[in-house]
C-alpha cells in the first residue's frame, strides 16, 4: 500500500490529477488498496469503491482551481433524465461533490434558505458554495426548486437542494457545458 501511495504522490505532484487519471487509477488499483464509500441512500445510488488518491497540494491559487473546474465533465459521468417529455443531461450531486473534493479541496457549501410557496405546492432552496484558494476566496449562490407533490426522486427539499448545489457549482464552470451544449 505504501508503495502505491508513493507512486501516486510522485505522479500527481507534477500536476493536479485529471478525471481520466483518476479513472486509470481506479481501474488499476488492487482491491486491497480501496475503501468503501457509503452514499446517503438516495434512490438510484449505490456504494462505490474509490482509491485513496492523494492530492498534490491542499491549497492552490484560485485561478488553477477554476481552470480545473471548467474542464468538460466526461460523458460517462453525465446522466439523462426525462421529465414531462423533456430530456435533461445532468451530473448527479454526489459526483459533483467528488469533483469538488478533487479539484477544490478547500471548499464549503451551505443552505442559505428554504422557502415554501404561499400555496405550499413548491419549495425553493438557495445554496452557497465557497472555494478557498491561497490567494483569495470566492462564493457563488444559486437556487433550486421542486414540487412538493413530486416525490419520484426523493424528498422535494433534498431534490431542490441538489439542484441548487449543482447550479452553484456550475457558476464556477463545473458542468457548465451541459447547459449550452445544444448551441455549440
Amino acid at each position: 500500500m505504501a508503495l502505491l501511495m508513493r507512486a501516486l504522490l510522485r505522479s500527481s505532484c507534477a500536476s493536479q490529477p485529471s478525471f481520466e487519471s483518476i479513472h486509470r487509477v481506479v481501474a488499476t488499483t488492487p482491491a486491497w488498496a480501496t475503501r468503501r464509500l457509503q452514499h446517503s441512500g438516495a434512490p438510484g445510488e449505490t456504494d462505490s469503491e474509490i482509491p485513496e488518491i492523494p492530492s498534490s497540494t491542499i491549497s492552490r491559487p484560485l485561478a488553477d482551481i477554476l481552470r480545473e473546474l471548467n474542464r468538460r465533465v466526461p460523458d460517462r459521468l453525465v446522466k439523462i433524465r426525462v421529465e414531462e417529455g423533456f430530456t435533461t443531461k445532468y451530473v448527479p450531486w454526489h459526483i459533483v461533490n467528488r469533483i469538488m473534493n478533487l479539484h477544490a479541496q478547500e471548499w464549503s457549501g451551505e443552505v442559505r434558505s428554504i422557502t415554501y410557496s404561499n400555496d405550499g405546492n413548491s419549495v425553493s432552496v438557495v445554496y452557497r458554495v465557497t472555494i478557498y484558494g491561497v490567494d483569495a476566496e470566492i462564493h457563488r449562490e444559486s437556487t433550486g426548486s421542486a414540487s412538493t407533490g413530486d416525490t419520484n426522486f426523493g424528498d422535494p427539499v433534498q431534490k431542490a437542494e441538489a439542484m441548487a448545489f449543482r447550479r452553484a457549482c456550475a457558476r464556477f464552470g463545473l458542468g457548465l457545458h451541459l447547459y449550452h451544449e445544444d448551441i455549440l
